[in-house]
């Protein structure tokens, strides 16, 4: 018979562009629920803890429970192609502060093609913002697509950026096929409800054990800027067969193919 795991927690990642809101939106979530949920947190940034120090100076949860990844790559490579730092540092949090109910783990600043390995987390936010613009939310991606909850954040600030909220709202439900868009602003409390409640039924169909962790899919394409290389960078693909084994391979095209990997208009992202 085999003994149950009473340290294995609801692992919970928070992607999204750069700017988007996803510390601010784990300051929140720890606002709001550290008094009802025993929470961790994992920060990725590519050379700093630069993350982990903001949440750790927002006093949102105790500094032992706020630990930082510096990946030293592509933020996409920690997440989805080799997920092993990530996921020692979730590992070990559990059995620090055993029991969790939830660890949340936020992404390194990225793009709209940025997805977590379902080896790494149960479930997954996709952040936009009303500032990053109105139309962002058609243009589609595996997060936007497939994540168990996109979030168009800073409502708020829709009136001063010309943003027609419900639009977006609306235009991020017909890109998900009816998966579930929740408009957030962190001065509206009605959202904040919504967010706080969904994440209650994830936990509770997560303890059903009756949870499976969606694959939002492999990441397009994306450039990775590299004056030392020639072209000025290489082209970073995700080959679907490797990134489903979970085996950290990828390919790296030191070919300078900025304008190939814009085809079909591929989202990018470039690293300095």
């Amino acid at each position: 018979m085999t003994t149950p795991n009473t340290t294995r927690s609801f692992r919970l990642g928070v992607a999204g562009p750069v700017g988007t809101g996803k510390s601010s939106i784990i300051a929140l979530i720890c606002r709001e629920l550290s008094a009802e949920l025993r929470l961790g947190v994992i920060t990725n940034d590519i050379y700093t803890d630069e993350d982990a120090r903001f949440l750790r100076s927002a006093g949102v949860l105790e500094p032992e429970r706020i630990r930082a990844v510096e990946t030293g790559a592509c933020p996409h490579t920690a997440i989805r192609d080799d997920v092993t730092a990530n996921l020692l540092a979730v590992e070990d949090m559990e059995q620090d502060f055993a029991p969790l109910d939830v660890v949340l783990v936020e992404s390194g600043g990225d793009n709209l093609t940025a997805t977590f390995s379902p080896a790494l987390v149960d479930a997954q936010l996709f952040v936009l913002d009303v500032a990053g613009g109105g139309d962002v939310a058609r243009k589609g991606g595996p997060g936007i697509a497939r994540a168990d909850l996109l979030i168009v954040n800073k409502t708020d600030l829709a009136p001063y950026v010309g943003v027609d909220v419900g639009q977006m709202v609306a235009d991020g439900s017909a890109a998900r096929d009816g998966r579930p868009v929740l408009g957030l602003s962190r001065t509206d409390q009605v959202s904040v409800e919504g967010l706080k409640q969904w994440l209650r039924d994830m936990l509770a169909v997560f303890r059903t054990g009756t949870h499976v962790p969606v694959d939002p899919g492999p990441m397009a394409p994306h450039f990775h800027a590299d004056e030392s290389l020639p072209g000025g960078g290489f082209t970073h693909t995700h080959d679907e067969a490797h990134d489903h084994a979970h085996d950290g391979s990828h390919d790296h095209a030191h070919d300078g193919a900025h304008d190939d990997a814009h085809a079909g208009g591929e989202p990018t992202h470039a690293h300095s």
